[in-house]
């Protein structure tokens, strides 16, 4: 029956591995933690249930580019009773959908969306029956940082009159997925866990002696083969320095950068293009491909390393959707480990940050908080002052965004941070070195040990494996397809791409 309604909703014959149980446990009205490889088709899980249950399914979804994504490509198939509550809705807009929120079927949103009082107030005037926390790693792996909203999501389900609960991922260790239901703080929950690992996805590491020997590598690679590619940074000024000399050494192949800086638009753009087949290289950081649907990507280059193996995995599993021989190339130089250590202690404020604002806090009780002071006078970026107002918020000492700090003392809280920042900053620091034991291990299969932790038996490789078995650039011959070229503006582009009937 529900393969009936796959065909007719979607136009899917039938389902992939763990799809169907995920879905009847949910009609069901069991509470269901999924855990599926990248690629294999989560959203279905949410999707067709949308389609069958009454009522509304309200989607938590981490970012506002995965969230217009799947909106366009629903409302492509038909499905008109969709809608993505963000930042990208203009006043008017966001009123309007505001107003006709039990007309939507489907409703995305992000978890900072969720805290706005306005938005959740209009929520609690419609009947939701299910509740997804889509990319739910994003629970373990950004709420305890510079995403809390994420550890707030318990308090709002029993206030929308605890709907079934579904959380899915994709990069969910044992560890991981019990930190999402602790934190979810629905304990019987039922674990749906299959293999993660991507049979048709070979696996090299390229050892280099300094950044220019990658660089001549990289243009290398690039120039022998023109596949859609997508090229990791953990820097931004990376994804536009090698974007340009990628256009400079192989004007054949077209390039583009794409990272969190960059205008809102123009980010949509690339990302539309290179879904097209318009761009065939995109030089990116990490906000670049979480829920990209694009099918024939047949290589994905770590030119720098993530912070953990989790977000490895994550970004090499958007290559070969379709089925088709892929590669994860990861190129490493001598002292690439401090960019990522680096990046781990910027996440947090430091000692001295804590305490002087905890002396702030200490005198002045009852004073209306105001983010953009505290910023500039401190010095804390957007996601330290994230972290520090969570924890003061949970401590107790800031209520409704104001102060609240008599008959506290400030300083034993600054020192209870501080020991949670140091260990937040051990067990992020751990995650790396289990990624770079990785990338450095002498002999072992590449795909046992980027998987193992994970699963207990590792599939065997459709194609080749990994340089460590039988995996070699000259023997690799992907398949894909010419770019379309498309003429006119960027704005054409975009509003053709993205803009026309993405909410009629």
């Amino acid at each position: 029956m529900l393969e009936k309604y796959l065909e007719q909703y979607f136009g899917y014959p039938e389902f992939r591995p763990g799809q169907k149980e995920i879905i009847s446990n949910v009609l069901d009205n069991k509470d269901v933690l999924g855990v599926l490889p990248t690629g294999s088709g989560k959203s279905i899980c949410y999707q067709l249930p949308a389609k069958l249950l009454d009522g509304t399914v309200v989607v938590v979804s981490p970012l506002i580019a995965l969230m217009v994504d799947q909106v366009k490509q629903l409302v492509a198939t038909g499905f008109k009773e969709v809608v993505a509550i963000n930042s990208f809705l203009d006043f008017e807009g966001r009123s309007d959908v505001l107003s006709n929120l039990s007309s939507y079927k489907l409703i995305y949103i992000s978890p900072e969306m969720l805290q706005n009082k306005n938005v959740f107030q209009h929520l609690l005037r419609i009947s939701v029956s299910l509740f997804v926390i889509d990319e739910a790693h994003c629970i373990s792996q950004w709420g305890h940082e510079f995403r809390p909203d994420y550890l707030k999501l318990h308090e709002v389900i029993p206030l929308l009159g605890n709907p079934t609960v579904l959380a899915l991922s994709a990069t969910a260790t044992p560890d991981v997925q019990k930190d999402i239901i602790h934190q979810l703080q629905v304990p019987k929950m039922k674990k749906l866990i299959f293999s993660m690992d991507r049979d048709n996805i070979a696996f090299k590491v390229e050892h280099c002696d300094d950044v220019t020997e990658k660089l001549t590598y990289l243009v290398d690679i690039i120039g022998k083969f023109p596949v859609p590619t997508l090229i990791y940074f953990t820097s931004r000024n990376w994804t536009e320095k090698v974007a340009n000399i990628l256009s400079e050494k192989v004007p054949e192949v077209s390039s583009a950068f794409y990272h969190g800086g960059m205008d809102q638009s123009e980010r949509l753009l690339i990302q539309q293009q290179f879904m097209n087949g318009q761009l065939d290289v995109i030089c990116c950081t990490s906000a670049f491909g979480m829920g990209i649907n694009k099918n024939d990507v047949r290589l994905i280059i770590h030119f720098h390393l993530p912070t953990q193996i989790e977000s490895f995995i994550q970004e090499v599993g958007r290559a070969g959707r379709d089925g088709q021989s892929s590669v994860s190339l990861v190129l490493t130089a001598p002292n690439d480990n401090m960019l990522p250590k680096n990046l781990i202690d910027a996440e947090f404020p430091t000692i001295g940050q804590i305490e002087m604002v905890c002396t702030y806090l200490s005198e002045n009780d009852g004073v209306i908080i105001s983010n953009d002071m505290l910023l500039e006078r401190y010095q804390l970026s957007e996601s330290q002052w994230r972290f520090l107002y969570y924890q003061l918020e949970k401590s107790g000492v800031i209520k409704d965004n104001r102060i609240v700090s008599n008959n506290i003392d400030l300083n034993k809280i600054a020192k209870q941070i501080q020991s949670f920042v140091n260990q937040r900053k051990i067990h992020k620091l751990n995650k790396f070195n289990d990624l770079e034991k990785w990338v450095h291990h002498k002999e072992q299969c590449r795909r046992d040990g980027l998987f193992s932790s994970f699963q207990a038996e590792v599939r065997k490789a459709k194609f080749m494996c990994c340089d460590k078995c039988d995996f070699t650039f000259e023997h690799w011959e992907p398949r894909y397809k010419s770019k379309q070229v498309k003429q006119g503006s960027w704005q054409d582009v975009l509003d053709e791409l993205f803009f026309k009937g993405a909410y009629e």
